[in-house]
């Protein structure tokens, strides 16, 4: 088979897969497991195959015409370069995975059959984009993960908070979805095409005639789909769904598909100054505000989803740069370590017995019980915080390389001041990544909370999936010297400057976090409460019993009280009770626009109530009026007919008279 061939199959597998699940998941149900993963793997081996035929070399270019549009045509393409491969690796592999995973986690889920079947359609979609030559083909598979989202996003739908988020999900991204297929049909009404090469074409000879309003336009359906801000605020709502779902959106689908489409268009958003300023600011308050939020939150999951945006930011701020290498360099690297953070996460749940124990003030014991996602999650956060040598720090130090060469003056794709902007607030967020990471590790493996009942070991698979997933966490960042032909030929070994700050400030992070948790646990301990915290059971004294009193009436029970020993709260300080809400964006947005739409619903319920149904009401009752006189008048008395007809005939005799005098009066 040639390589074109073996690509198409890429997508069309899982999509096969997904099909054939959901009609025979009723009647076989025996075949929904391997129907769910081995046409996933299968893509995965394939993906890889055609990875290493196209090894970095020229991209290989297919298209088919499709019905004739009668303007711009739209082709059945495909584009095939080193970033096209190495990322449809990327997906089948944490695709695989997921699905590895979920055949324990969800294994007594009556909705499963269903479940995989999404989760199969969605990494055919996310293969689709990743694949596509064409601009109206990609937006197909961009619009599929979406409504597949939705639905996963929404699997527990019988939670309020589920439906609620999934509802969220969709409208956010939508949001963004509607000037971004303005964009799209603008930018290929410009370029004559919507080939994916041919714009790139028109905007490198200077061929597209509004460069800064397209790149905006388009930069609104990326914020949605890549939560970057201000669009992102479904992403930390969505951990509402199964684990094994936030892991494939988080690391592989949904949120990389608006980085990497950006890195495929990249020359279209470089024709702008204004553009690639807006996306460095863009990335940077993503970066900072998503790391000081994930410094204050509880859930772990919550911290996660935060990671993910202010990791989705790094890669914003890398191609706000110009440099997509180094931006799907992260996207690769943050891909690996974010699956396993989160699969491991759901190790922690499912060793509760429950999908809703996710508060780290909560959690205890767990290092002995759950050895796996231990040393797993632990080798996670150190490549989410950037320790050499996990593959964190080789990926995260490539971008703010780009960001301190763009500062400097030395690049000819974007203005100076986004590389200063991005090179400064990626520094910032690489401390408070460290700090969040090592307040997670401290709190969910060596926190004093009440320890959750045992329910026996996880399943062999999801041990085994979180040690495959271990293996690029800890070695992709090696391989640097191997991988410059996939990345336009450009050399991704660390740079002396950024790689000794980067590194010096993540420990410094990780250092003052774990000052401050020995600090705050010294504290607890010697108070009243801080002892009810660490032994939940008590000793029955007086002091104790206020203390419980007093915490029971504030919070409810002693579960719900806030960790005192969580160094996030000293960290932090005032700025911790907005960092834990998002800065109250979502109370800004139900402000401005929820309360509107409420009140807009509310002025057209009274209108169509008090206006329109009284002329409604009123067209009926004339008619009904005039019925009910002609009715009265018809009463059967002769005479009284007789009187009605002399006086009508009085009456018209009157008229003619007035008439004629008045005729003869003119």
């Amino acid at each position: 088979m040639t390589t074109t061939t073996l690509a198409v199959l890429v997508p069309l597998l899982p999509f096969l897969g997904a099909a054939a699940g959901l009609l025979l998941g009723r009647r076989a149900p025996g075949f929904v497991r391997p129907l769910a993963v081995l046409p996933t793997f299968a893509a995965f081996v394939l993906a890889v195959v055609v990875a290493v035929d196209q090894g970095g070399g020229k991209a290989i270019d297919a298209a088919t015409r499709l019905t004739p549009t009668g303007s711009v045509p739209i082709e059945l393409a495909l584009h095939l370069d080193g970033f096209a491969v190495l990322v449809a690796v990327l997906v089948g592999l944490v695709a695989t995975c997921v699905q590895l995973y979920s055949t324990g986690y969800l294994r007594d889920d009556p909705r499963y059959t269903s479940y995989a079947a999404l989760v199969s359609l969605f990494t055919s979609a996310m293969l689709l984009v990743v694949y596509s030559g064409d601009l109206m083909v990609l937006l197909v598979g961009w619009e599929i993960m979406g409504i597949c989202s939705y639905f996963l996003v929404g699997h527990y739908w019988e939670t309020p908070e589920a439906r609620a988020a999934s509802l969220k999900a969709f409208l956010v991204t939508k949001l963004g979805d509607v000037p971004f297929l303005i964009g799209l049909f603008a930018l290929a009404t410009d370029a004559g095409t919507f080939r994916i090469t041919g714009v790139v074409q028109a905007a490198l000879t200077g061929g597209i005639g509004h460069p800064t309003l397209i790149a905006l336009l388009l930069l609104a359906g990326v914020a949605g789909k890549s939560a970057q801000f201000p669009l992102h605020t479904w992403l930390p709502d969505a951990m509402a769904g199964p684990t094994p779902v936030s892991a494939l959106i988080h690391a592989a689908t949904m949120v990389a598909a608006g980085i990497y489409f950006v890195a495929r268009l990249l020359p279209v958003f470089a024709a702008s100054a204004a553009a690639m300023t807006v996306l460095a600011v863009m990335a940077a308050v993503t970066m900072v505000g998503s790391a000081l939020a994930a410094l204050a939150q509880d859930d772990i999951k919550r911290v996660l989803a935060y990671s993910t945006i202010g990791q989705l930011g790094y890669m914003s701020g890398a191609l706000a740069v110009g440099d997509r290498g180094a931006a799907v360099f992260h996207l690769l690297s943050h891909g690996a370590f974010k699956a396993l953070l989160f699969l491991a996460a759901g190790v922690i749940i499912h060793a509760a017995g429950t999908n809703s124990l996710t508060a780290m003030s909560r959690m205890g014991g767990l290092a002995k019980r759950i050895p796996d996602a231990y040393w797993t999650m632990t080798v996670a956060l150190l490549a989410l915080a950037a320790i050499p040598p996990f593959a964190g720090f080789f990926s995260k130090e490539s971008v703010l390389s780009a960001a301190e060469h763009t500062a400097l003056g030395e690049s000819q794709v974007a203005p100076s001041g986004a590389g200063w902007t991005v090179l400064i607030a990626g520094l910032l967020t690489a401390l408070l990544t460290a700090a969040y990471a090592t307040r997670l590790w401290l709190l969910a493996f060596r926190g004093s909370g009440a320890e959750a009942p045992d329910h026996g070991r996880q399943p062999v698979v999801m041990n085994a999936v979180l040690w495959v997933l271990a293996i690029p966490s800890i070695a992709f960042g090696l391989t640097t010297g191997y991988l410059g032909d996939w990345f336009d030929g450009r050399a991704l070994t660390p740079a002396v400057t950024t790689s000794v700050l980067s590194t010096g400030v993540a420990l410094v992070g990780g250092l003052v976090t774990y000052a401050a948790w020995r600090h705050t646990s010294a504290l607890a301990a010697r108070t009243p409460m801080g002892a009810v915290a660490a032994h939940p059971e008590g000793d029955g004294s007086l002091v104790e019993e206020e203390a419980i009193a007093s915490h029971t009436q504030v919070y409810g029970d002693i579960a719900s009280a806030p960790d005192p020993a969580d160094p996030g709260r000293l960290l932090l300080g005032p700025l911790h009770r907005h960092a834990a809400t998002g800065f109250h964006l979502d109370a800004v947005y139900h402000a401005l626009f929820v309360r509107s739409v409420l009140a807009a619903a509310a002025l057209v319920r009274f209108l169509d109530r008090e206006v329109v149904e009284t002329y409604v009401r009123g067209a009926s009752a004339a008619p009904r009026w005039l019925g009910w006189a002609v009715r009265r008048a018809q009463n059967g008395n002769v005479q009284s007919y007789l009187s009605a007809l002399l006086a009508g005939s009085l009456v018209l005799a009157a008229a003619v008279v007035v008439l004629a005098n008045v005729t003869a009066g003119s």
